[in-house]
């Protein structure tokens, strides 16, 4: 459903005067209305008619309700599905809303009661369709090996790995920690003519310091305690392809010293060995330092800076690249949910789009698998994030709300005292309390038994629907 399409909205119910008072509540929040005067008929118009959401009456004559909902769940289960009965009985409820209907409601109603149940349930149709929109946009627009982004600084960063793909030049990447760049270095030589020659990633950070040249160039028999056998190092490993030195800036001076000769001369020489071997590498370095400023202190070669530093690819923090954030959450799920075709609450999906992500995309994955392992596995809400991405959005929420009792330090105590004063202002409406608190349904319902806080007519019975209808 695009944004701009109109919510289509069926009524079935036998009694004539029922159909057309929710039709015309209906029309008055701009849907496309339909009425079917039994369970029989409204089947027969689902493919026709292809509703969004359904209000039907729980007792007809040939059909119940509750066999309706089975039918349209079993056909179109994307459908959004609520039932009306005229009996009040909660249990019936509750079992309607374990077999997929997403509300229920008593007659007789008041019409701003059934207005909030049909918003709700355009609201998550539109929660949906969004999160199909971006899961589509993340699909299409999916860049060179699992590089996502749209944002014009991550189009920049695609532009230039087209055109250092086709090369052999040296690249220098630089970035904070967990921004891609080893997705980056192995998008340049997968996404060129050099695909099928070797790749290899050395972490120079991770390198034992006594045994970096050995690694790095390899060592004949004998050429200290414990070599029993003539072995390649990574530059004779990557031969004819290409090497990616990440962490460059945590090389010793010595160390660096050998490898701008290596560099130069595009030879190697085995530890324990005075012959040299010759070497055809491209060399992509990758640091989340600042180079320039090392060599003016003297903790990083200036030769060696010049000679990597052909061509510089700065990758933004993803901070600096917000709107990203969507695309890569969904990608994400896709990766660890796969299948499941998770859906993201607005609470959380903005909660994310304003914490700062200090660990970058890695730290982005990091929350996503976390959210997968301990959520519901349908839907990823605020309380599936981790607890430091929660608490930036708990510290804003905090400086927003000056009318709080100075003396309560204690957060849970801050959240009772917001979530009450938020739900007395808009006098008890659940829906306009969500908005402003910027949390789920599910969630407000949860915090609001938990924090044992009543609102208006039928806060009980709503309580009691949520509890056997949402699961997590």
């Amino acid at each position: 459903m695009s944004a701009h399409s109109r919510i289509r909205f069926m009524v079935v119910d036998d009694e004539q005067s029922i159909r057309k008072l929710c039709s015309t509540i209906g029309e008055t929040l701009g849907y496309e209305c339909t009425e079917a005067e039994n369970a029989e008929a409204g089947l027969a118009r689902l493919e026709e008619v292809s509703p969004d959401i359904v209000l039907v009456d729980l007792n007809m004559a040939s059909m119940s309700g509750i066999e309706f909902l089975g039918r349209v769940k079993e056909r179109m289960p994307q459908i959004e599905v609520a039932i009306m009965t005229g009996f009040g009985s909660i249990e019936t409820a509750v079992k309607a809303i374990k077999l997929g209907a997403y509300d229920y409601i008593t007659k007789p109603f008041r019409v701003d009661e059934l207005k909030v149940v049909l918003q709700r349930m355009a609201e998550k149709v539109s929660l949906v369709a969004e999160n199909q929109f971006l899961r589509e946009r993340v699909s299409s627009e999916m860049a060179l090996h699992g590089i996502v982004g749209a944002s014009p600084r991550i189009q920049d960063v695609l532009r230039m790995i087209n055109r250092l793909k086709e090369t052999r030049t040296p690249v220098l990447i630089t970035g904070e920690s967990g921004t891609g760049k080893e997705l980056v270095a192995r998008a340049i030589h997968f996404g060129g003519p050099f695909a099928k020659r070797p790749f290899v990633a050395v972490d120079c950070g991770a390198l034992v310091p006594t045994l970096i040249e050995s690694e790095l160039f390899g060592y004949e028999k004998g050429a200290f305690t414990g070599a029993m056998k003539t072995k390649a190092g990574l530059f004779q490993a990557a031969d004819g392809g290409t090497i990616f030195l990440d962490e460059i800036g945590e090389l010793p001076l010595e160390m660096q010293a050998k490898l701008l000769r290596v560099l130069q001369e595009k030879e190697i020489r085995r530890v324990g060995s005075n012959d040299k071997m010759k070497v055809d590498v491209r060399v992509i370095a990758a640091t989340n330092r600042d180079l320039e400023a090392a060599y003016h202190a003297g903790t990083f070669r200036k030769d060696l800076y010049f000679r990597l530093n052909v061509v510089t690819l700065h990758l933004p923090a993803l901070r600096e690249r917000r709107a990203d954030i969507s695309p890569l959450v969904y990608w994400f799920l896709d990766r660890y949910a796969a299948g499941n075709k998770m859906q993201v609450t607005p609470a959380a999906m903005n909660c994310m789009l304003e914490y700062d992500w200090p660990g970058n995309i890695r730290e982005l994955e990091n929350c996503i698998e976390r959210a997968v392992a301990l959520g519901g596995g349908t839907l990823m809400d605020l309380d599936d994030l981790p607890p430091a991405v929660r608490a930036a959005q708990t510290s804003m929420a905090a400086i927003a709300a000056p009318d709080s009792p100075g003396t309560e330090t204690d957060l849970e105590e801050l959240e009772r005292v917001t979530i009450q004063r938020v739900f007395d202002q808009v006098g008890g409406d659940k829906t306009l309390a969500g908005k402003m608190l910027g949390i789920s349904r599910a969630t407000l319902y949860r915090k609001l038994k938990r924090y044992n806080i009543r609102g208006g007519n039928g806060e009980s019975r709503a309580l009691g629907a949520a509890a056997g209808g949402e699961a997590h």
